[in-house]
């Protein structure tokens, strides 16, 4: 089976833990403290309208975003409750089944929230920041490629730092086995400890490489609109989020397509290149993780495919 062929997976690393995603389920492998596996699974549920947006050409990267982030949430918070608890300790975890309105105003909007504050804060901070320079540098030329430079000292200073905590150490490795095991399975490599570890731990489609094109394309865009007053610049980049989300989205997915044609692949490298503050070198351990998480998704979709199979027929 070729790469074109194979269906897309995608994956998020979570503390000690990956989860990955395909078309029917959400799986997610954590390390206890008592070295066992755990394992998270959600059912990926249908909705016809955000089915429908997801076909349009840059709405459906704004889409993508808000799913991706709403149910990363709920396998991270997953994680983060079990990972340092033994198993014989369980009770002392709060189980309760959450009403499904609690979990939209819960776990699922937490994770939006946050990534839109996020997004709100590495936008209007830099501009502050070149608006204190602008004395010395008043053009708007100036002004934008100052906005965006000071945006990029943030971006990579706030990985940096968060990156030399130790659990956030680790979920960068775990990001990185997350990688190796989609670059080993788009190779047609079966998924062992060794051959994972032998691929590389960077990925086109990844969501820093995402984060990055956004700063870029963000750049670009704001040299259509003016920089004259304080207020319409915040007003502007604000307004423009959206847009440069769903640009940078298609951008990420133009980058993939064309990673094995020669000089166009190029175009993906500074995403790359991000990665390599965003994800660190797995151990074997940490890889055996995450292929046990892959291979959960991929029996939970072949079920989830015999039996869309056997209500086509029936």
């Amino acid at each position: 089976m070729s790469n074109e062929q194979k269906p897309v997976y995608g994956g998020q690393a979570v503390v000690e833990g990956v989860m990955f995603g395909g078309k029917h389920h959400y799986v997610t492998a954590v390390r206890r403290k008592d070295r066992s596996i755990e394992y998270f699974e959600l059912p990926r549920k249908s909705n016809p309208v955000v089915a429908s947006l997801k076909r349009i050409p840059f709405l459906r990267g704004i889409v993508a975003i808000i799913e991706s982030s709403a149910n990363g949430s709920k396998h991270l918070n997953f994680s983060t409750e079990r990972y340092d608890v033994d198993p014989a300790d369980d009770h002392l975890i709060k189980e309760q089944e959450p009403s499904k309105l609690s979990m939209i105003l819960g776990v699922a909007a937490i994770g939006v929230l946050s990534f839109l504050f996020g997004k709100f804060a590495f936008t209007l901070i830099p501009v502050f920041l070149a608006d204190l320079t602008s004395p010395i540098f008043p053009g708007k030329t100036q002004q934008i490629l100052i906005e965006s430079i000071f945006k990029l000292i943030l971006l990579l200073s706030y990985i940096y730092f968060v990156s030399l905590t130790p659990i956030i150490k680790r979920v960068f490795q775990y990001h990185g086995a997350e990688h190796k095991v989609i670059n080993t399975y788009e190779s047609g490599k079966e998924l062992t400890v060794k051959n994972v570890q032998a691929h590389s731990r960077l990925h086109y489609r990844c969501g820093s490489s995402f984060i990055l094109f956004t700063v870029i394309i963000g750049m670009f865009l704001y040299f259509f609109f003016p920089t004259d007053s304080l207020w319409i610049r915040i007003l502007t980049r604000i307004a423009l989020i959206p847009f440069v989300l769903g640009i940078s989205f298609e951008v990420l997915q133009l980058t993939n397509k064309l990673r094995d044609v020669p000089v166009l692949k190029y175009l993906g490298y500074p995403g790359l290149w991000l990665q390599l503050l965003t994800t660190k070198e797995p151990n074997d351990d940490q890889v055996e993780v995450a292929i046990l998480s892959f291979n959960r998704l991929l029996k939970k979709e072949k079920e989830a495919g015999k039996q869309q199979e056997t209500e086509e027929i029936v």
